[in-house]
């Protein structure tokens, strides 16, 4: 447990300084560690709870949320998120999502074209596209625990759609509402048997809100924002790679 919660305090610290939760990883290494997957969306979900709160704050206060500009991410994906969360799914559909879902972002943050897109001119897209990505990365949310801003920051970059600071602070709220919204669905369908796994684990909690504490305030200060996102997209591509695999065996074994 201790090494568990060693590895969520380092996960919540390199989140947190770009701005995201860590949800997406928290996952993955709950899957690895052999917790029940039932369990798994919740405790993730908790966890990123603690480490955006403090983020999504601290942009607000520093002016760099804009509601009128992100309210329709939001309105699609807090109703998506609350029925992702509802959705029973089987085990070996809930870890290829995860494993997908964990390389793709690994990928996209390592992709520097979408990150050397942002701009201090905002340009105007289609009407559309917001409501149908805020829709769609909140159903993933709820589904397996994540928040969906690792994934939504790539496309507001690649969309030129705010300044750096703006795009972190949407993706922070957006993890925020998601995350909450997400956990509603997953209490829907009973803690009963949840309840004893986060005692379990009570250590994790401790680890993120100090590891989301640090990494926002290193955020907010001078830091090698391309070191860091290199170092984290390395981070999620080895867990997500490690998930793929036992995913891939456990869908051959079976067929076999």
């Amino acid at each position: 447990m201790l090494l568990l919660a060693g590895l969520f305090f380092l996960t919540a610290l390199l989140y947190a300084v770009a701005g995201f939760g860590g949800g997406s990883t928290y996952t993955a290494l709950l899957v690895l560690t052999g917790t029940d997957f039932r369990a798994v969306p919740v405790l993730s979900l908790l966890c990123n709870i603690l480490v955006v709160t403090v983020g999504t704050w601290r942009f607000a206060r520093a002016g760099h949320l804009g509601l009128k500009r992100s309210w329709p991410l939001f309105a699609a994906s807090v109703p998506a998120a609350w029925l992702g969360g509802r959705l029973e799914i089987g085990q070996m559909l809930f870890v290829g999502l995860l494993a997908g879902g964990l390389l793709a972002a690994g990928l996209l943050m390592l992709w520097q074209p979408y990150w050397e897109r942002a701009t201090e001119t905002p340009t105007a897209g289609p009407c559309w596209i917001e409501p149908l990505a805020g829709g769609a990365l909140g159903f993933m949310a709820g589904v397996v625990g994540i928040g969906g801003g690792i994934f939504l920051a790539p496309l507001l970059y690649l969309l030129r759609w705010a300044p750096p600071k703006a795009i972190a602070a949407t993706c922070a709220a957006f993890i925020l509402v998601n995350s909450l919204s997400g956990l509603a669905g997953q209490a829907s369908k009973g803690l009963a048997a949840t309840a004893a796994v986060i005692g379990d684990h009570w250590l994790v909690f401790p680890a993120v809100a100090i590891g989301g504490l640090i990494g926002s305030a290193i955020g907010s200060g001078r830091i090698n924002p391309k070191a860091l996102r290199i170092v984290t997209a390395l981070l999620i591509l080895y867990v997500g790679t490690r998930l793929a695999l036992r995913w891939w065996s456990a869908v051959h074994g079976g067929a076999a």
